[in-house]
C-alpha cells in the first residue's frame, strides 16, 4: 500500500482514505495545514495509484482489513481514521469491525445498507452507480479518457470546481491510468450489494460506541439529518454531524482548511469510552 506522510512522526496520527475518482493527493491541502500539529498519513486504496494488490470485487470489509493491517504495521495508536466517499465506506466498515481507532470521520458519502441508501439508489442523478457496476463496460469506455470522464464529476458535484486544480485532476487521472487501476476503482461500486449485506451483518452484531463524525458539504445536497438517523438506527451511538460551508462533494479539496479544523477539533474533544 502506497503511503504518503507529513508532519511530526511522533504526533497524533491521522490516516486518510480517498474516494473515487481520487488518489492520496486529494488530501494534500489538508496535509499541508495539519503538518504542524499532527502526523498525517494518506494512502492510495489497494490497486489504485501507487498501491498494488487490489481487493478482488472491491469489498469495503476486505479493504478495511487491509487498512487494519497497515495500522498494525505502522504501529499507530490514538488513531483518527478519516475516509471520503468510498474511503468513507471503508472507514465505516473499519469502525464496525475493529476497536483500535479512537475515532472515525466519514465524509461526503452514503453507507451501503444504511439509510438513506435506498433513497440514493433510486435517485436518477446517481446514474453512475449502475453504470460503474456493469462488468467490463466502464473500463472499455473510460480507458484513455480518464481525465475527461473524471472531470465531469468534479464539475457537477462541486459548487466551485476550479478549486479542484488541474494538477490534482491530472494526478487522479494518472492514478487510474492502467486497466487494473480502472477495475479497482469500478469494483468499489460493484461491491455495493455485498457491502450492504456486510453492513447489515455488522450492525446485527451490536451497537458501536467509537466516536463518529459524519460530514457533508453544504452545497452537496441531501438532508444531513437523514444520514444521521440512518447511522443511529444502524447502532452508531456516539455520533456528531457537521456541514462544511461553501463546499460540495470534494470538501477536502474545496475547503481543506475548514476540513482540517473540523477534524482536528473533533479529535481534540473526543475520546473512546
Amino acid at each position: 500500500m502506497h503511503v504518503a506522510e507529513a508532519g511530526d512522526p511522533h504526533g497524533p496520527p491521522y490516516l486518510l482514505l480517498h474516494g473515487w475518482p481520487e488518489s492520496w493527493r486529494t488530501w494534500e491541502g489538508v496535509m499541508e495545514r495539519a503538518a504542524g500539529t499532527a502526523r498525517v498519513i494518506a494512502v492510495d486504496l489497494p490497486g489504485i495509484g501507487g498501491s498494488t494488490g487490489a481487493v478482488p470485487g472491491g469489498s469495503k470489509r476486505l479493504i478495511a482489513a487491509a487498512v487494519h493491517d497497515l495500522v498494525g504495521a505502522l504501529g499507530l495508536t490514538g488513531l483518527t481514521l478519516v475516509g471520503h466517499d468510498a474511503g468513507g465506506m471503508v472507514a465505516y466498515s473499519y469502525l464496525r469491525q475493529y476497536a483500535d481507532a479512537d475515532r472515525v470521520v466519514v465524509m461526503n458519502t452514503v453507507i451501503p445498507g444504511v439509510e438513506p441508501w435506498s433513497e440514493v439508489l433510486s435517485n436518477p442523478y446517481i446514474w453512475h452507480f449502475g453504470f460503474h457496476a456493469v462488468p467490463a463496460l466502464p473500463e472499455t469506455l473510460v480507458r484513455d479518457r480518464q481525465a475527461e470522464y473524471f472531470g465531469y464529476f468534479y464539475d457537477v458535484l462541486s459548487p466551485a470546481p476550479e478549486k479542484i486544480t488541474e494538477e490534482s485532476r491530472a494526478a487522479h487521472a494518472a492514478a487510474y491510468g492502467t486497466d487494473a487501476a480502472l477495475t479497482a476503482g469500478f469494483d468499489l461500486y460493484r461491491a455495493f450489494p455485498q457491502d450492504a449485506r456486510d453492513n447489515a451483518e455488522l450492525a446485527a452484531a451490536g451497537p458501536v460506541d467509537t466516536p463518529l463524525l459524519y460530514v457533508r458539504g453544504d452545497g452537496e445536497g441531501g438532508d444531513i439529518t437523514a444520514y444521521a438517523e440512518g447511522l443511529r438506527e444502524a447502532g452508531v451511538r456516539n455520533l456528531t454531524t457537521a456541514l462544511i460551508p461553501g463546499a460540495g462533494h470534494f470538501a477536502q479539496e474545496e475547503a481543506p482548511g475548514d476540513v482540517w479544523d473540523l477534524i482536528h477539533s473533533f479529535a481534540a474533544t473526543t475520546t473512546r469510552s
